[in-house]
């Protein structure tokens, strides 16, 4: 028979977002959910964004990027404190810890970075970026072929699923192993703007029927991005003019230094982080 799996990634904590795309999946009648990782920071979504998952019973849930990097805010790891990009990202994590249970914590921590799974005789790979990193540029999609290839470098996987870059894609290896890309449910990223329209989220639908025979359904799916900002204003979300361009303009302003700088020396973010890792008063 048939198996159809939703491939969800890049979440993000946009609550509005992911509850368009879980309904959408209703009606397509999945039978199962994979959690391609980064569920949490940018958006205001906390333990709301776990319960969610945990009501689907995905049986594939791995680790992203930015689920460490609230990690390491939690675990008080070091940081630059001269990083407007550190300042944002540790500032993040601090005001999801007051909304976390610690069951969330960990759950995320216990998350493995790499799952092989085996659907209907196809051998397939899931990771967040590549299976022993979950972070870097190495798979953004116009990188080179030698890269794609390292998916299936530690294993002989027939295909190769992985998030993290916010673009659909289907590609193959050097030896025609397949390679998906869901897209992100958060905020996908798109320079082509006549490509790009602010308010669709996406996510994939992976069916395999009986005889091993893949076919991959990229979905884009609609939702209320002035409800979704209005939610994060309204949890107070620390850098909000953030999450508004990367919602509204489909580009990242993680490592906008300029743009993050602006932002911290309107707020008192940096004492609050200063704070938070007890750092003495003549590093202000």
């Amino acid at each position: 028979m048939n198996t159809r799996i939703a491939l969800f990634s890049d979440i993000h904590g946009n609550t509005t977002a992911f509850d368009a795309v879980i309904a959408d999946s209703k009606k397509e009648n999945v039978d199962d959910y994979w959690i391609i990782g980064d569920v949490i920071m940018h958006g205001g979504g906390s333990t709301e964004i776990f319960d969610r998952i945990y009501h689907l019973k995905p049986s594939v849930w791995v680790k992203g990027n930015w689920d460490d990097l609230f990690l390491y805010i939690y675990s008080k790891k070091e940081i630059d404190i001269n990083d407007p990009s550190d300042i944002f990202i540790a500032k993040l994590g601090i005001d999801l810890l007051s909304k976390m249970t610690q069951q969330n914590i960990n759950d995320l921590e216990d998350l493995p970075l790499h799952v092989l799974k085996n659907i209907n005789g196809l051998n397939i790979s899931i990771s967040h970026n590549l299976p022993n990193k979950n972070y870097g540029r190495d798979l953004l999609p116009t990188e080179k072929q030698k890269n794609f290839d390292l998916l299936f470098d530690t294993n002989n996987a027939d295909i190769a699923i992985y998030g993290h870059v916010h673009h659909q894609m289907m590609r193959y290896s050097s030896s025609e192993q397949l390679i998906i890309n869901p897209g992100s449910i958060g905020y996908p990223f798109l320079k082509r703007k006549n490509l790009r329209k602010s308010g669709f989220s996406q996510y994939a639908i992976l069916d395999i029927n009986s005889k091993g025979v893949p076919q991959i359904f990229f979905k884009q799916v609609e939702y209320d991005v002035d409800k979704e900002i209005k939610e994060a204003m309204s949890l107070g979300l620390p850098y909000i003019d953030v999450y508004k361009k990367m919602l509204n303009e489909g580009s990242s302003k993680t490592h906008d230094s300029v743009f993050l700088k602006s932002i911290e020396n309107k707020n008192t973010y940096l004492s609050e982080v200063l704070n938070y890792f007890n750092f003495i008063s003549k590093e202000k």
